[in-house]
C-alpha cells in the first residue's frame, strides 16, 4: 500500500470515530481512501470533507470534546491553517490526532517531499505555551502502526498528537502488515476507560465544560503548569528513538523519517569504506532524545544532522550535545531528495576531514 493509504486503513481498523479533512497534495490519498472504503458501513466511522482546513480542525475539536477518537490530516500550508485549532485542542486538553504529510515551502512551495515543518511541529507551532507529541514515521509500516500509538498517547495525556510524515513516505508503496479490526468504543466504554471528563450528556454528575479560555490569571497559569508537567512526563515515559551501528561509532548521523531511511544506506556505505559511522533516528521529535545524544557525544568525534530542509533539527542536536563535538547540517530543499552517496560525502567533508581534527585537538588540550 501507499503510506497514505496504509494510514487511512489503519485508522478504520483502530476504531477511529471520525475523520474531518480537506484535500491537498501529497496527502489527498488519505481522504480519498477513506471515502472509497465507506467506513460508515464497516464501523460507523464518520468521514467528512469539510469546506476548509479551518473547518476540519474545529470539527475535530467538537468531536474530541465528546471523548471520541477524532482524526484530521493535511499537508504543510493546510496545517498552517489548522494551527489555531490545534492550539485550542492543546489548551482545552483534548485528545486528537493530526497528520502532516509535509511538502516543500515556504508559501505554496512545491508538492514534493520536505522536512521543513520541523520547527512548526516541535516548537508549538501555534500561539501559547504548548507542545505536540510528535511521531515521525520512516516507513509505510510505521504510517500504519503509529495511528493506534498516536491515539493511545493522545488519550493517556489528553493532548493532541502529530504524526509528521512527508511526501516521500506518504506516496511510496511498501508491503504492510495491518492489525485486526477493533470496535469503536461506546460512550459508556469511553467513560470507563478514559474517565468522565468528556461532554457525553449530564447524567448524575456536575456538568463538564470544555474550553481553552480562562479569564482568571491564576487559573490560566495553573492550566499552563499542568500542560508543562505533561510534557515532562512524556519525556520520561514515552520517548522513542532507534540506534543503528552506534555501539562502536566514531561518527554519528542524526536523521528522522525519510532522511533516516536514506542515511541508513549511507551508514552501510561508510562502513564498507572502514569508517565507523552510526545512525541515531529520533522516532519522537518531541520529546527529543536529548540525553541519548549527550551520551553519544562522549563517544563520537562529530555529528551530521541530515534533513530535507535548510537546517532545523540541527539546532536541537547542537543544544543536546552542549558543544562537546562539532555538529554540522546537510540538507536538500525544493523537493530534491539527497542520495546516500551525497550524505557520505557531506559527512567526510564537514565532519571527518574537518570537525574531528578540531575535536581531537580540543580533547588533548584539556578544554573539555
Amino acid at each position: 500500500m501507499k503510506g497514505n493509504e496504509a494510514l487511512a486503513e489503519a485508522a478504520i481498523r483502530a476504531g477511529v470515530d471520525a475523520y474531518f479533512g480537506y484535500p491537498i497534495t501529497p496527502q489527498t490519498e488519505i481522504i480519498e481512501y477513506l471515502m472509497n472504503e465507506r467506513p460508515e458501513k464497516r464501523t460507523g466511522m464518520v468521514v467528512l470533507q469539510a469546506e476548509s482546513e479551518i473547518a476540519a480542525v474545529n470539527m475535530v475539536y467538537g468531536a474530541a470534546s465528546t471523548g471520541k477518537k477524532a482524526l484530521t490530516s493535511s499537508s504543510s500550508p493546510g496545517i498552517s491553517l489548522k494551527l489555531e485549532g490545534i492550539s485550542y485542542l492543546a489548551g482545552a486538553e483534548l485528545p486528537a490526532v493530526i497528520v502532516n504529510v509535509v511538502r516543500g515551502g515556504p508559501g505554496l512551495g512545491t508538492i514534493q517531499p520536505s522536512q521543513a515543518d520541523y520547527f512548526q511541529s516541535v516548537k508549538g507551532g501555534g500561539h501559547g505555551d504548548y507542545k505536540l507529541y510528535v511521531l515521525a514515521p520512516a516507513s509505510v509500516q510505521e504510517m500504519a502502526d503509529f495511528v493506534e500509538d498516536a491515539f493511545d498517547i493522545a488519550f493517556k495525556y489528553r493532548a493532541p498528537v502529530l504524526i509528521l510524515s512527508d511526501g516521500l513516505i506518504g506516496q511510496m508503496m511498501e508491503k504492510v502488515i495491518l492489525k485486526d479490526q477493533k470496535s469503536r468504543l461506546t460512550n459508556e466504554e469511553l467513560i470507563e476507560k478514559y474517565g468522565d471528563w468528556a461532554v457525553t450528556g449530564k447524567k448524575g454528575r456536575e456538568r463538564n465544560i470544555i474550553t481553552s479560555l480562562d479569564l482568571q490569571s491564576e487559573k490560566m497559569e495553573a492550566r499552563v503548569h499542568r500542560l508543562q508537567k505533561k510534557y515532562v512526563q512524556m519525556e520520561k515515559e514515552d520517548l522513542r528513538f532507534e540506534k543503528i551501528n552506534c555501539d562502536d561509532a566514531e561518527y554519528l548521523i542524526v536523521a528522522y523519517g525519510s532522511s533516516a531511511r536514506i542515511s541508513q544506506k549511507a551508514v552501510e556505505l561508510a562502513r564498507a569504506k572502514g569508517l565507523k559511522v552510526g545512525l541515531l533516528r529520533p522516532i519522537t521529535l518531541f520529546p527529543f532524545p536529548k540525553k541519548e545524544l549527550f551520551k553519544l557525544a562522549n563517544q563520537v568525534n562529530g555529528i551530521l544532522s541530515v534533513e530535507l530542509n535548510a537546517g532545523q533539527m540541527v539546532e536541537d542536536v547542537r543544544l543536546s550535545v552542549e558543544h562537546k563535538v562539532p555538529v554540522e547540517h546537510f540538507g536538500r530543499t525544493g523537493g530534491i531528495i539527497h542520495t546516500p552517496e551525497e550524505i557520505l560525502e557531506a559527512l567526510e567533508q564537514k565532519i571527518i576531514n574537518n570537525g574531528s581534527i578540531r575535536h581531537h585537538k580540543t580533547r588533548e588540550s584539556g578544554i573539555l
